[in-house]
């Protein structure tokens, strides 16, 4: 997982409350075998029911954040929903709130959230429109051109692995050397549980 130290760029102005995550990503592209093109996907219902969608907007190809309405993401737990943002390129979805199960399978995967009070998040709106907008997890606020400053709280926790861009496997390898020990030490004590697994005590 990539390190998030800031996310910068322009912003969808989506604003839906209620998003799920069937609408993130319909269930159709669920039997896919890989992340690769899932981007393709996301938000297809309104793609193709609206051409002139912010998700489609030229001025906005490429966006890295999502201002969104409140309760983000809820509906089912798929992970799909995070990996389809990665796809189309977000790394940042702003919002009022989020489902639980998204913002933690969007954690996992390296996506910032930023739960704002419901007036910064219909500013940040009104900017996302024409210009840019700056997220600096390292400092939890989020700016604008026009001096807006908005701070915002997150677990330290997942700071901490958002700005060091550590997923689970590589929390776990954190912990090699005193992972090595321990079966070293349980080989020691239990040798028949070490048998044909390669571990010496």
């Amino acid at each position: 997982m990539e390190p998030v130290r800031a996310v910068e760029g322009r912003a969808y102005p989506f604003g839906l409350k209620n998003a799920d995550t069937d609408l993130i990503i319909p269930a159709r592209w669920l039997k896919t075998v890989t992340r690769e093109g899932l981007g393709r996907g996301a938000f297809e219902a309104l793609r193709s029911g609206d051409p002139d969608n912010v998700f489609d907007r030229p001025d906005l190809a490429g966006a890295p954040i999502i201002v969104a309405g409140d309760n983000f993401g809820c509906g089912s737990s798929r992970e799909h929903a995070a990996w389809a943002l990665l796809d189309m390129g977000v790394k940042a979805v702003i919002a009022p709130s989020f489902s639980d199960i998204f913002s933690g399978n969007a954690f996992k995967n390296g996506i910032l959230t930023v739960a704002l009070p419901q007036e910064q998040v219909d500013r940040l709106m009104e900017v996302a429109e024409t210009d840019p907008i700056s997220i600096d997890l390292e400092h939890q606020v989020v700016t604008t051109p026009f001096q807006d400053r908005f701070p915002f709280e997150i677990d330290p926790f997942r700071k901490y692995c958002l700005l060091n861009g550590l997923d689970e496997v590589a929390l776990t390898l954190e912990s090699g050397e005193a992972i090595s020990r321990y079966e070293r030490q349980l080989a020691a004590r239990r040798p028949w549980l070490a048998r044909g697994t390669g571990i010496a005590a």
